[in-house]
């Protein structure tokens, strides 16, 4: 990992990019978490109406957001069609609002990375310049240039889509697992169990991809 500290500077220079990029992330999830508590309302909704309703003995725990929509919707006394349209339409309207933040995410994280990739290749082109003739006699021409392009392409895959999708995940998990848990504490429980498998699983995968990129780096670095 002490490798990745070379990165900092990368970081750090395009601040403001990585900085908005993660707000755009939160804001994003936010409204995805929100979008199954307004189907659990409607769902309840349509239960209370049923014959033979029994109300559950914990009330269900929502956002401060959705609980304003539930007490406009019960204020203004819609009618039932009238009540689930209201909410598909809000449904609607959140999925749309984590599509234009998720795009804004992309174009600030994903555009840093851009910028990284291209720094870096002028940073080896130009060491690559400073070097005498004995090192490129020495020096595969082809590894010299999967060096260039596979190298710095696979920091860009991490100081791009591995760090948004990083973060993204742990936002999504943090705001999912919070409102699971005031739901339900047990049922949450069960939920996350098989995750250590899943984990152990990706770690092992992961190790397969890192050896078969390896192998086709070398084989590129062979070419010539």
């Amino acid at each position: 990992m002490k490798h990745l500290a070379a990165l900092n500077k990368y970081f750090w220079k395009y601040k403001f990019r990585l900085s908005v990029g993660i707000l755009f992330i939160i804001i994003s999830n936010y409204f995805g978490v929100l979008a199954p508590q307004i189907t659990g309302f409607i769902i309840d909704f349509v239960q209370r109406s049923l014959p033979g309703y029994v109300p559950l003995e914990n009330r269900r725990s929502y956002d401060v957001l959705v609980q304003e929509f539930i007490n406009w919707i019960e204020n203004i006394q819609l009618q039932p069609l009238q009540i689930v349209l209201f909410s598909g339409a809000l449904i609607l309207a959140l999925a749309l609002l984590r599509g234009f933040f998720m795009f804004l995410m992309r174009q600030t994280i994903i555009v840093m990375s851009r910028h990284i990739e291209y720094d870096q290749k002028n940073e080896v082109f130009d060491h690559y310049q400073k070097l005498d003739a004995t090192f490129y006699k020495t020096h595969s021409t082809g590894d010299l240039m999967s060096r260039m392009a596979e190298d710095v392409s696979r920091v860009r895959q991490f100081t791009g889509p591995a760090i948004m999708y990083l973060i993204n995940l742990i936002t999504l998990i943090g705001m999912s697992v919070f409102f699971m848990w005031k739901r339900d504490a047990e049922l949450t429980l069960y939920v996350l169990s098989p995750l250590p498998i899943l984990a152990i699983t990706i770690y092992i995968v992961n190790n397969i991809i890192h050896k078969k990129s390896e192998a086709v780096q070398a084989a590129l670095g062979s070419l010539t």
